[in-house]
């Protein structure tokens, strides 16, 4: 029996995510935004959190880690380069690790740029990667302690899994990622489509996450600047891809 995944709303505009195996009892989340909204609806299926899996240490993803774990006594999973600034750790794991959340195979994959030791929870069995600040529906998150070359390869990662990888990221960001994918790809038929639903969407009061890989790979910019098409429109033709990526970051940060 699959997964079951749910998305919850946090804060403002922050997504955390309960995995539910319903064959094994087991329910992990990933990431605390905040304590109550996952209580509820823990409580509300009957669920016993067993599990924590943290992405990176802002405190958006984090702060209410303390009071769940207080509550549940689930065990907390972090990135062991990111342990000395996350809450304590019951096991801290590296790049490709292998492990069993809720009955199921869970591989971690370093995808540092955002932050150095931000890592993501890939499902291969349910077809989910939990990319939290990484890779965003439509976008990425800024560049604060890695290096555009290190968010190119991160990023790139995250392009080769499946096609139909479904990509549960962080944060309710995509309405603004989809108006400045516009700006550089303006006659994108995918990206004007995809546009247009994200608009219905958000009118009618749901999350746009999760996104399918596929999607992301023809219309998300970031994962887009190795093509000849993004490189010729930002005026960067012939130039390496992560110089590509660098200056659409930059663009986007002056958004």
């Amino acid at each position: 029996m699959p997964l079951e995944i749910v998305t919850l709303p946090c804060l403002s505009d922050n997504f955390a995510y309960l995995l539910h195996n319903p064959e094994t009892a087991e329910t992990a989340v990933v990431d605390v935004p905040e304590a109550g909204p996952i209580r509820e609806a823990l409580k509300a299926r009957g669920w016993r959190l067993t599990d924590i899996l943290i992405t990176h240490h802002h405190a958006d993803h984090i702060q209410g880690v303390a009071e769940l774990r207080a509550e549940t006594g689930a065990r907390v999973i972090g990135a062991a380069a990111d342990a000395h600034r996350l809450p304590p750790l019951d096991l801290a794991v590296s790049d490709d690790d292998n492990l069993t959340i809720c009955g199921e195979l869970a591989e971690v994959l370093d995808v540092s740029g955002h932050t150095v030791g931000h890592i993501a929870f890939y499902f291969p069995d349910a077809g989910a990667v939990f990319t939290a600040d990484s890779l965003m529906a439509l976008g990425c998150g800024r560049v604060f302690e890695g290096t555009p070359e290190m968010m190119w390869a991160s990023l790139s990662r995250l392009a080769a899994l499946p096609d139909d990888t479904m990509v549960y990221s962080g944060h309710e960001y995509t309405a603004a990622n989809a108006r400045f994918a516009l700006t550089i790809e303006p006659d994108n038929s995918a990206l004007i489509s995809r546009s247009q639903a994200i608009g219905s969407t958000r009118a009618a009061g749901r999350p746009t996450v999760p996104s399918r890989l596929s999607e992301e790979r023809a219309t998300n910019p970031f994962l887009r600047a190795g093509l000849p098409e993004m490189k010729q429109a930002v005026g960067l033709a012939g130039h390496p891809d992560a110089e590509v990526f660098a200056e659409i970051r930059r663009r986007k940060d002056q958004f």
